[in-house]
């Protein structure tokens, strides 16, 4: 979790706790407001200690709990400021994957480079619509959630036609156990390892793959995407962090252009990709 979002949680739950302690009929203990509001008295204290992220309607209901309501809209508005950073999977995708891929075609479009490292899957700008209908299909099942597949790779294909325009750059970096994982059947990691090997040379794209033998200076952990060097946006198991601050996006690029020293291209690149391909298929 990044030090701003847990500075902000925590001074969100300071300010709770100072609500509590000036409720409008007297100070109350935390099991006292547990109590009026059916919690256990543990949330409150986790809410108070920065422990746990708030919902907003356990904000609403705190704050008519301590006989403030009209601070409720100061305390969403404080979550919300933080959650644009922090956006849970769970409420992102209370409406299922089609908002969040039109939320990333339109920071997409406006960017004119976009930097990407994808160590366990093929980056999505360059996924063909079978893969991405398995990556959604295995995403929606492990967080239960709304299956709008279909609107979802639909979307994610909208996304690529960014390739194709002037004045764009994609520079991505795919680690080489990417290619080998069967996150869909193997006749669709074929057909994407063909698409993969069709971008080396388009004019748009500059595609490095870091070879499972290569050197790294560090280790490849999780993936991210740097959007003209202004925005980073980082997925966890939890939420989608979407990170603006220069010294964090200068700590992404540095981690890029680390990774990037350990990459091959151009024929090399697809020789290993190739080289992926024969193992799922040997007569290829």
């Amino acid at each position: 979790m990044s030090t701003d979002y847990q500075h902000a949680r925590e001074a969100l739950g300071a300010r709770l706790r100072e609500l509590r302690l000036s409720a409008a009929s007297g100070r109350l203990t935390g099991p006292q407001l547990a109590s009026r509001l059916g919690w256990p008295h543990s949330k409150v204290y986790k809410l108070e200690g920065g422990r746990q992220t708030a919902a907003a309607d356990d904000l609403r209901a705190w704050a008519d709990a301590v006989g403030q309501p009209d601070t409720a809209e100061e305390l969403l508005g404080r979550l919300a400021g933080f959650e644009s950073h922090i956006r849970s999977w769970r409420r992102q995708l209370a409406a299922g994957h089609r908002p969040v891929q039109d939320t990333w075609n339109a920071a997409v479009d406006r960017a004119r480079t976009i930097r990407a490292f994808e160590e366990a899957v093929i980056p999505g700008m360059l996924q063909t619509a079978d893969y991405a209908r398995h990556i959604f299909l295995r995403y929606a099942d492990l967080h239960g959630t709304k299956r709008d597949t279909e609107d979802a790779v639909r979307a994610r294909m909208e996304r690529q036609a960014w390739l194709y325009q002037g004045g764009r750059r994609f520079h991505a970096l795919v680690w080489e156990a990417a290619l080998h994982a069967l996150v869909c059947p193997p006749a669709v990691l074929v057909a994407q390892l063909d698409r993969l090997a069709g971008t080396v040379g388009m004019d748009t794209v500059e595609l490095g793959v870091i070879p499972l033998s290569a050197s790294l200076r560090i280790p490849a952990a999780n993936g991210f995407w740097i959007l003209d060097e202004q925005l980073v946006i980082a997925e966890d198991w939890h939420a989608e962090l979407w990170l603006d601050d220069a010294e964090t996006v200068g700590s992404y690029l540095r981690v890029w252009e680390t990774l990037r020293e350990s990459a091959v291209y151009g024929a090399d690149a697809q020789n290993v990709i190739g080289r992926a391909r024969r193992a799922l298929n040997p007569r290829a």
